[in-house]
């Protein structure tokens, strides 16, 4: 029996990924065109990574020809980029959107649902965002890991934050953000839409995984944070 296949509230239903929205990097008359290109890129690149996937293939998948692709885009790498930066960028805001409690037990709660939300949600993109960076030259990758340090920070003073004030108890708050950042990224790697949790529940778990994780003094505060999220 999958281990992924236990059950679920009874009438829960999921969201199925919308990776065309996620994705809107361009305005005016180009957009819609750029819009089904990288939707097209996502989902070769997630089936057969970046090496496996020829320009043609994404051309064919947004229904365009080869030099259409090459009329918005340089070159493959250059479409995973944006793919990539955008992607980035979105995922540092709702992190920092989630950021907003003085007291770092609900920031982290926050943040961590808000973060593990995000990547169920959107499992695909994220794990092309994840999982294709090396094939990035190395100019654009520095970009997309300057953005990824950001949303590293972020957690690590909420962590730091929390042993301070002696809400949390690790003896190594970088090798703890390690950790609650890997188990994050990994479920865009696990989740998929006929799972029978939904990205809400996943969330709410890894929230009061996270606070176990630092140590924290008053798990109950977990409970008190829960709730939708647009991310």
């Amino acid at each position: 029996m999958d281990r992924l296949a236990e059950p679920s509230a009874p009438g829960a239903r999921q969201p199925r990924e919308s990776r065309a929205g996620d994705l809107d990097l361009a305005d005016g008359a180009s957009a819609d065109a750029q819009r089904r290109l990288a939707a097209a890129a996502v989902e070769c690149f997630a089936e057969h990574g970046f090496h496996g996937t020829t320009t043609r293939a994404i051309a064919n998948a947004a229904g365009m020809s080869s030099a259409g692709l090459y009329i918005h885009h340089s070159s493959k790498e250059q479409l995973l980029y944006r793919i990539s930066l955008h992607g980035h960028q979105v995922a540092l805001e709702v992190i920092t959107a989630a950021s907003t409690s003085a007291d770092p037990t609900e920031r982290l709660t926050a943040m961590m649902r808000a973060f593990v939300r995000h990547h169920a949600r959107h499992h695909t993109t994220a794990r092309v965002l994840n999982y294709e960076l090396s094939a990035l030259s190395p100019e654009h990758q520095q970009e997309v890991f300057t953005i990824r340090k950001a949303i590293d920070r972020l957690l690590l003073d909420v962590i730091e934050a929390g042993v301070a004030r002696g809400q949390f108890h690790t003896s190594s708050p970088r090798m703890t953000l390690v950790a609650l950042v890997s188990l994050t990224i990994d479920v865009a790697r696990w989740y998929r839409d006929d799972l029978p949790w939904t990205p809400e529940q996943i969330a709410d778990h890894f929230g009061e995984l996270a606070l176990r994780m630092v140590g924290a003094r008053d798990l109950g505060a977990a409970a008190h944070t829960s709730g939708p999220s647009p991310a």
